[in-house]
Order: C-alpha cells, then sequence, then structure tokens
C-alpha cells in the first residue's frame, strides 16, 4: 500500500492487487465416488468375510449366520474407517475425522436402504411363489367360497366376497376419516390453546391403539349396547377408529410445514380465516394430506381382528353392508392359512398377491388425486383458469357505468346519437380567476 501527495494537495492511496496463487487451492471432495473409494469398500468387504469366516471357523466356537453377519459388518465398518483415515491423512489432509464420520455414515445409510429394500423384495417375491399359482385362474376373482370345500381345486371358488368386502370396508372408513381428519388436523394448527393441545395428546396416544381395543369398542358401543347386527358398517367404524389418529396425526404435520407467509398475505387482503384456509392452506398442503390419507389406509386396510369382532366371516358375497356378515381380504387370508390342505395354502398367498394388488391401485389413486403440488395445474384446470382470467380482464375494462347499471348505461348509449367523427370538440372555458377583495385603509 502507497500513500502520494499531489500538487494540489489530495492524498491518493494505492493498493496493490494480489498476486494470483503458485498454485490453485486443492477442495476437498466430500461427495461422489473415486476408484480409491471402491477400492477401499471392496477391500473392506472382502476384509471382513474373509475375518469372520476365520473367526467362525477356525479360531472361535461361533455359529449361525445372524452372528456371521453381524460380525462380518462390523469389521467391514472398522477397517474401512481405517483405509478412509490412511487415505486423507496421505493426501495432507488437516482434519481426517470429519471425513470418515461423513464415509461411515453414508455406508451405513446405504447399507440400511439396502437391506429395507431386500426385505420387501423378499416378503413379496415369497408370496408370489407361493400364490402364483391361483392368479392364471378367472374363477379366483369371480367366484367365492359358498360351493368350494377344503379338498376342492384351486379353479372351484374365488376370493370375489373378500374383495368386494374390503372395498366397502375401507369406503366406510374414508368416508368417516377423511373429513374428521382433515378438519381436525386444521382445528389443532389453526385454533391453537388448551384444549387444542389436549386434543393432540390424545391423538397422539392414539396412534399406538391395539386394533383388537377399537374392535371390541366398536363390538361393545354399537352391536352389544346399541343393538346392531354384525355387518360391514361396524367392520368400516371399526377401521375408521384404527385409521383417525394416523390420519389427524400426519395432517397435522403436513399443515404445519405450509410457509406462515402465505396466510398472513391472504389475511392481509382482507380474507377471513375460513377462506384462507380453503383456498390457501388445503391447497398447498394437498400432496402432503394424500400422503396421510395414504398412511391412514394402509394402516386400516391389513386389519383382520377389528373385522373379525365386527363383521364376522362369511363364505358368500355380501354387497349389503347394514345387514349380515361380510369377509375382507385379510380375514380371508387368515381364514384359509389355516387348513392344512396345500389348496387352501395355495389360496391364502393367492389372496395376499390381490390386497397387494389392491393397496397398490389405492394409492396410485391417491397420489394422482393429490400428487400435484400448489400451483401445478392440470390441463382442464389450466382452461379453466384461462377462462376465469379472460372473463376478469374483460370486466375491469368494461365502463363504469356498466358496471354500475348494465340496463340503464344500455339505454342511455341507445338513445344518445354518437358525435360525428370530424366535429372538433369545443374547448372548455377556463374558469374565471376571483376578484381580489378591496384593502382596508386605515
Amino acid at each position: 500500500m502507497t500513500t502520494t501527495l499531489d500538487k494540489a494537495g489530495i492524498v491518493t492511496t494505492v493498493v496493490p492487487r494480489p498476486e494470483p496463487p503458485d498454485e490453485p487451492e486443492e477442495h476437498r471432495r466430500l461427495g461422489g465416488l473415486r476408484r480409491d473409494d471402491l477400492l477401499a469398500l471392496g477391500g473392506a468387504a472382502t476384509t471382513g468375510l474373509s475375518l469372520a469366516w476365520l473367526l467362525f471357523g477356525e479360531l472361535a466356537p461361533l455359529s449361525g449366520p445372524l452372528g456371521f453377519a453381524v460380525v462380518a459388518y462390523a469389521i467391514f465398518l472398522l477397517v474401512y474407517a481405517v483405509l478412509v483415515w490412511m487415505d486423507t491423512s496421505a493426501g495432507g489432509g488437516s482434519s481426517a475425522g470429519p471425513l470418515v464420520r461423513d464415509r461411515l455414515l453414508t455406508v451405513v445409510l446405504h447399507s440400511a436402504a439396502v437391506l429395507l429394500f431386500a426385505a420387501l423384495v423378499l416378503v413379496i417375491g415369497f408370496t408370489a411363489v407361493r400364490g402364483w399359482r391361483a392368479l392364471p385362474h378367472a374363477g379366483f376373482y369371480t367366484q367365492d367360497m359358498q360351493a368350494a370345500g377344503p379338498l376342492d381345486p384351486i379353479t372351484v371358488g374365488g376370493v370375489q366376497h373378500a374383495v368386494a368386502g374390503t372395498l366397502i370396508q375401507i369406503g366406510i372408513a374414508l368416508a368417516i376419516t377423511i373429513p374428521l381428519g382433515i378438519t381436525c388436523a386444521v382445528y389443532l394448527g389453526q385454533v391453537p390453546g388448551r384444549f387444542s393441545r389436549f386434543v393432540r395428546t390424545i391423538v397422539e396416544a392414539m396412534t399406538a391403539l391395539p386394533s383388537i381395543v377399537a374392535g371390541l369398542f366398536i363390538y361393545a358401543s354399537w352391536i352389544l349396547m346399541l343393538g346392531f347386527e354384525k355387518s360391514g358398517l361396524a367392520a368400516g367404524l371399526a377401521i375408521s377408529v384404527m385409521m383417525l389418529p394416523i390420519v389427524i396425526r400426519a395432517a397435522d404435520v403436513v399443515l404445519r410445514l405450509v410457509p406462515g407467509t402465505l396466510t398472513e398475505a391472504a389475511e392481509a387482503l382482507g380474507a377471513p380465516r375460513w377462506r384462507t384456509v380453503w383456498h390457501v392452506v388445503l391447497p398447498s398442503a394437498r400432496s402432503g394430506l394424500a400422503t396421510a390419507v395414504i398412511l391412514g389406509t394402509a394402516r386400516g386396510i391389513g386389519e383382520t381382528s377389528p373385522v373379525l369382532l365386527t363383521a364376522g366371516a362369511t363364505a358368500a358375497l355380501n354387497v349389503d353392508p347394514a345387514r349380515g356378515p361380510m369377509m375382507s381380504l385379510p380375514l380371508a387370508v387368515f381364514t384359509f392359512i389355516r387348513s392344512p390342505q396345500p389348496a387352501m395354502i395355495t389360496r391364502a398367498f393367492g389372496t395376499a398377491l390381490v390386497l397387494l394388488a389392491l393397496v397398490l391401485l389405492l394409492f396410485t389413486l391417491a397420489r394422482v388425486v393429490g400428487g400435484r403440488g400448489p400451483g401445478h395445474l392440470s390441463p382442464r384446470q389450466s382452461r379453466r383458469a384461462d377462462r376465469r382470467s379472460q372473463r376478469d380482464l374483460s370486466r375491469f375494462e368494461a365502463p363504469a357505468s356498466v358496471l354500475a347499471d348494465p340496463a340503464s348505461a344500455a339505454v342511455e348509449s341507445a338513445s344518445v346519437p354518437a358525435a360525428p367523427a370530424s366535429a372538433p370538440a369545443e374547448p372548455t372555458p377556463a374558469p374565471a380567476e376571483p376578484t381580489p377583495a378591496p384593502a382596508e385603509v386605515d
């Protein structure tokens, strides 16, 4: 930095430019995979398997596939952490701790994801292998078990009555759960206070409610006290008791994620609270609300004990939800699997596959209905919004007289002739200047 004084007496300070470094600074890569990372993973995995095999087969009296997998994985993590630390230290890194922890957590998370995916594939694959023989027969979907016995082949009898019962029961439960659950979630988020905190505590406690308790509650109140018979309606009520706290809890979390600036902007424009919730909060959280409904449906569609207590079991098709026992798919699986006959066991696994397909179909429909986020409109909604914009534009461009009284404005425009285009406009007379007041003479 240099300071100079010119002839006019002005002090000038000159700051020199910093010289560029000879070598560019090397940044540490925390993401991505290099060749050294792949070699470290492969070497650590090989070391873990080898040492675990040596411990279980030669050195220690250990046995069991689960213990072998746990020991091998622990050795793998330890060796991988040492390899990452050595690689970072050899590369001149100042601190290897953050990088080692990052790589270890990445490996653990990827391992958990692979384990969960493998468990899902194993469950679905085992069910498909045991029940695929029942799927090609058309009678499996169009017949009930009224005329089929335990010794009959798979071509006789089906799950038509169970599919119809499941759809009816889950439809009743959704018709009760969706409005009550979303309304309760809106209340918890929009009306703070002691009672809302009490309701939130009750909802959180009910999420762990055993299904048999819900079935016993509906059985005692609806069937024993009120005198109604076992039916699909009672099963739908029991399933709704199971689904309601799940939907409320998930919807409450989703609605609290809506930015507060949206509601503040709507209220600043003069919108009342109910209109803000209906037109701003709920559309912004539509995708999350669909997820909440999916979680509740997943909880209720697989219940067996509430249906057995409130709807009973039957081998015939019954589509009247208010009268007579009604079967469901989970209850049909439970009934079929108790039989020692191979045909009935195959029917049980085939029914489980049908239940999986039905759940996937319902989840897909829920995603299609509520999958779009705020601002993402369907083509039909876009055309409707364009038409509304055109109507608003024509209304804004209309003269004020037409907006005030369209009929009188139309009559007035028809009775008054239009002025010729060539006639010049008369000038507007200027206003007269006020006469000054006479001055007072002392």
